[in-house]
């Protein structure tokens, strides 16, 4: 029985590599595959009567460590120096101000329509107006510099940020002056916790000699992240700094302290950290799709009550979006269809409190909006046409605001 448990799981992570490996001929979106191959595996269990366990625990902790492994993946891959700060603003605004108008749109048609409190209904509406870094992450690979480093900066922030809103939401009962006072302490404590930490994990990356080193920081990272998410402080934060802070060692050489660290040897150290970092994400992500769908049933995919709202849902979604894309200038396509709900969107979906709950912002409306948004980005990437010259943006060009337009 074990033996077949692991022969399952190597084909199952195999096909998952085969699907990644694949979607840039294809143009599928590898999680719409993994949801897919999820759901046949749970069929065949049922044909042949294969008992299974309660798999429900593990998808909380597969999200969470996924989550993890994606933004520091993303982050990693980013180049940061000052002529980019324009860029960085310009998709930190086109992150925020869509999760915004979204979220306050659709929680008040939860309480104009289904009377539900007003702070309710926009909690149970924040998990579907957040972009999944973990789906736009791995599907951008083959999109030309500037469109695949906005898509990442952008669903980064997007997670941070909905992350953010919702915890300020959860956890306080009532919203004054006091309450924001203390979250914008939080983020403080959580800058200078990032500061420190990240410093830290760099020097350790510097000087263990051990031919066991990139393990120990991966755990340390997690940990960190682990006991800020206890005492609610927004974790995230330090995952995205700390992987800005050493993927951008060069930009960093000119202060004195970088330069104890030794920055030209310690970028031979990060590019085998952030090769380790790719391929736990991998696996991590595989595994969390592929045990999502596992857990669907097909009555929820096809639910006639949700896939209305669904429909609606995306509607002021992609509406939102076009507009604020248009008011900046950036290209519609292939950006436009580039914002999948996901990994993030579970986990919230599973956070918020029982009393909270909204009985129409089930299982099947979060697994409608979660296909049909990857659906769309399918269509969106298939559809795409870039020139020879597009793909070949470079960096310098990107920051150049003419060739956003």
């Amino acid at each position: 029985m074990n033996f077949a448990i692991i022969i399952t799981v190597c084909v199952l992570l195999l096909l998952a590599y085969l699907f990644t490996i694949t979607s840039s001929k294809t143009k599928i979106p590898s999680v719409v595959l993994l949801l897919l191959l999820g759901w046949a595996v749970k069929q065949v269990t049922g044909v042949l009567h294969i008992i299974v366990p309660d798999l429900n625990p593990l998808l909380p902790f597969f999200g969470t460590i996924g989550l993890i492994l994606i933004v520091l993946e993303g982050s990693l891959e980013l180049n940061l120096n000052r002529r980019k700060l324009p860029f960085v603003g310009k998709t930190f605004i086109t992150a925020i101000v869509p999760l915004i108008i979204t979220a306050f749109a659709i929680g008040h048609f939860f309480y104009y329509f289904l009377d539900a409190d007003y702070k309710d209904g926009l909690l149970n509406a924040i998990p579907l107006c957040i972009i999944s870094s973990a789906i736009a992450i791995s599907s951008v690979g083959n999109l030309n510099v500037f469109n695949k480093e906005f898509a990442i900066y952008e669903s980064s922030l997007s997670d941070i940020i909905g992350v953010l809103f919702f915890n300020f939401l959860a956890l306080n009962s009532v919203i004054d002056l006091d309450t924001v006072g203390h979250f914008g302490l939080q983020i403080l404590i959580m800058l200078v916790i990032s500061f420190i930490a990240t410093a830290f994990l760099a020097f350790l990356l510097s000087r263990i000699d051990h031919h066991v080193k990139f393990a120990p920081i991966i755990l340390l990272i997690i940990l960190i992240f682990a006991i800020s998410e206890i005492y609610h402080l927004p974790a995230l934060i330090f995952i995205m700094l700390l992987g800005l802070f050493m993927g951008n060692f060069d930009e960093l050489e000119r202060f004195k302290f970088i330069q104890k660290l030794k920055p030209r040897a310690l970028d031979k150290e990060v590019t085998k950290f952030k090769e380790l970092v790719i391929e736990a994400a991998f696996l991590v992500r595989s595994l969390f799709f592929l045990l999502f769908g596992f857990l669907m049933e097909t009555e929820e995919v096809l639910n006639p009550y949700t896939i209305e709202i669904a429909i609606g849902i995306l509607l002021v979604i992609y509406l939102v979006r076009a507009i604020q894309l248009k008011i900046f200038k950036v290209k519609l396509m292939p950006l436009l269809f580039i914002a999948p709900r996901g990994l993030i969107t579970i986990l919230l979906f599973l956070s918020i409190p029982v009393d909270s709950k909204i009985p129409i912002v089930n299982k099947a409306l979060i697994i409608q909006v979660i296909v049909l948004s990857a659906l769309i980005m399918m269509v969106g990437l298939i559809f795409n046409k870039q020139d020879k010259d597009e793909k070949k943006l470079n960096l310098n060009e990107l920051e150049n605001d003419d060739n956003v337009q």
